[in-house]
């Protein structure tokens, strides 16, 4: 991953198994008091937030966090009445945290490199073709219903962005995935860990763990 050359300092949300990319979208309930605040204060800055996996095994009061997150703009946000939020984030940028700053804020805080995104999102006829065979079976095993002809009317970038997404592997398998540098790396690890998952009948995660 090529690294754009500015540093940024960005609020963040560690939250296991919740992938963000460029360009994609993820939904949010936010209803701790810190994440609250996060919201608050993004709203009234520029809207960002650093969305992070923290490290399995850590402790959970202040978890050490991976090196790869990426952030998200708050595109859609809905503020209920007891000051809980529902929010829809659109991806922007991958970031690699340089350093955790030392903030009184209830949230964390961090100085962070934006990382250039792939310069060509483009798949081989190839692998476009075994990773959509492969979903298939993955899905038909695990009883997901897909619509496969909306399925095939995806670009490449927003096919593969979509399944790393919302794949049920584990956080090792989903960091994984957001650090691949590019996009056939990021499809054939998608083919890998579903094929993986495949012969693990009765697990409800894959672990690279």
């Amino acid at each position: 991953m090529t690294t754009i050359a500015k540093t940024t300092r960005l609020s963040v949300f560690p939250l296991a198994g919740a992938l963000l990319f460029p360009g994609m979208h993820l939904p949010l309930h936010i209803f701790e008091p810190r994440y609250r605040a996060l919201v608050s204060d993004a709203m009234a800055r520029d809207r960002r937030i650093g969305m992070i996996q923290p490290r399995p095994g850590a402790p959970s009061d202040r978890p050490a966090l991976f090196d790869i997150g990426c952030v998200g703009k708050i595109a859609e946000v809905e503020a209920l009445d007891d000051g809980r939020y529902n929010l829809i984030l659109q991806g922007v940028s991958l970031f690699r945290v340089v350093r955790e700053l030392d903030v009184t804020t209830a949230f964390r805080q961090v100085e962070a490199e934006l990382l250039a995104q792939d310069a060509d999102p483009t798949l081989s006829l190839s692998r476009r073709a075994a990773l959509e065979m492969e979903s298939r079976r993955f899905a038909d095993a695990q009883g997901y219903a897909v619509d496969w002809e909306a399925v095939t009317r995806l670009d490449d970038e927003a096919l593969v962005n979509g399944i790393a997404q919302i794949a049920p592997f584990d956080v090792a398998a989903k960091q994984a995935l957001l650090e691949a540098g590019e996009i056939e790396e990021r499809a054939e690890l998608i083919i890998q860990l579903m094929q993986f998952f495949g012969r693990h009948d009765g697990d409800d995660s894959v672990t690279l763990q």
